[in-house]
Order: C-alpha cells, then structure tokens, then sequence
C-alpha cells in the first residue's frame, strides 16, 4: 500500500502536434506523468510522435475509441472495431496495447461491460472541453474536487489552450500539497486496488 496521496492526471480526444505537445511540455518541466486517452482516427504518422514522446516521459496511451461516437447505439461488432482499430494503432506507434478505456461522452451500456475486455475510466473533470469555462474557473473545479486516489479527467484536444494555462496553476498547486501524479496503471497498482468487472472508475477507492 501507499502512503502518499495519489491523482491519475489524464487528458481525452488526442494525439495532436499542438495542445498535447503543450501539456507534454509542462510533464517534462514537474517531471510527472500522465495518461492520454486517444481517439484513434486521430492518430497519424505524424500524431504518433506525440504519443512516443509521452512515453519516452513515461505517460501511459490509452483508449479512447475510434471516431468519439455514442457507443452505446452500436452493435457489438461496431465496438470492437472501435476498440481494436484505436488499440491496434496505438500498439504500433508505441509497443504497448492500451489496458484502460473511456467511453466517449462517458456512454456505455452492459453491451460495452460484455464486448470490451478492458477497464473502463471516467473521472472528475471541469467542463474543460467548453471554451467558456476559464482557465481560471478549470483550476477551481479540479481543486474542489480532488483527493487521494482520483482520476483527473481534462481534454488535450487541438486548441485547447485553457486547460494548458489551468494545469500551469494546478500542476504546482498539487505538488505543493503533497499528491504524486501517477498514470492510471500505477494508480490501482500503488493504491492496492484490482479492478472489477462492470464498474467504471472515477476513483480507485470509490
């Protein structure tokens, strides 16, 4: 077990060349890591140097489906292609297959739990894919919210310079008051937690 308060730092809607490489920045400055769930029709030769870079940093890539659909309208042959495209692209640009997935919209039925061999991930988040929340009013959120063992769920898609600008006031905040970022492997490893089957996670101590 762990002593430490731990947060899984983790963005959706990736990989791109700007906003992600912006977050990347700031992990590689506070020398933590984080999880990128990425949408697989956005995952190019080109995106694929975002997701090697976040793991050179040691971030974790997970999945986040393939067209940020409403899965839960799709038969099951529709979600694992969704699945395996996403995982199959990420396996190839970095050499490891996603073990963790958010459903788009945070949509998922008992077809997703019984097709998707894979642990499902929400979080607490701030309405960071909304240009009119503040960078400001994204750092409050998070801080209400946060605590030992909580997913932190933000958006690293393309423009999205607010959440940049609000981690640049959260990263340090958190430092400060002693939680270690972890990627969401190491958050139920560190924290003693095996996940279950049809449960979806926004907390490991939930």
């Amino acid at each position: 077990m762990n002593n430490k308060k731990l947060v899984a730092l983790t963005f959706d809607d990736g990989p791109n060349l700007t906003t992600t490489m912006d977050v990347l920045d700031l992990i590689e400055h506070y020398e933590i890591t984080a999880s990128f769930y990425v949408v697989g029709n956005n995952i190019n030769s080109e995106t694929e140097k975002a997701m090697q870079r976040a793991v050179s940093l040691g971030c974790e890539i997970e999945n986040h489906s393939r067209t940020h659909s409403v899965m839960t309208e799709f038969t099951a042959e529709q979600i694992i292609d969704e699945i395996n495209f996403t995982s199959d692209k990420v396996e190839a640009a970095v050499g490891r297959r996603p073990k963790f997935f958010r459903p788009p919209y945070i949509a998922f039925n008992q077809l997703m739990y019984d097709t998707i061999d894979m642990t499902f991930i929400c979080g607490n988040g701030a309405e960071d894919y909304n240009d009119e929340v503040s960078a400001e009013e994204r750092y409050k959120r998070i801080m209400e919210q946060v605590c030992d063992g909580m997913v932190i769920l933000l958006h690293d898609m393309a423009g999205n310079f607010r959440t940049v600008e609000a981690l640049k006031m959260l990263i340090p905040k958190l430092l400060e008051e002693g939680y270690e970022f972890v990627t969401t492997s190491e958050l139920f490893e560190r924290s003693g937690v095996t996940p279950q089957p049809n449960t979806i996670y926004t907390n490991v101590h939930q």
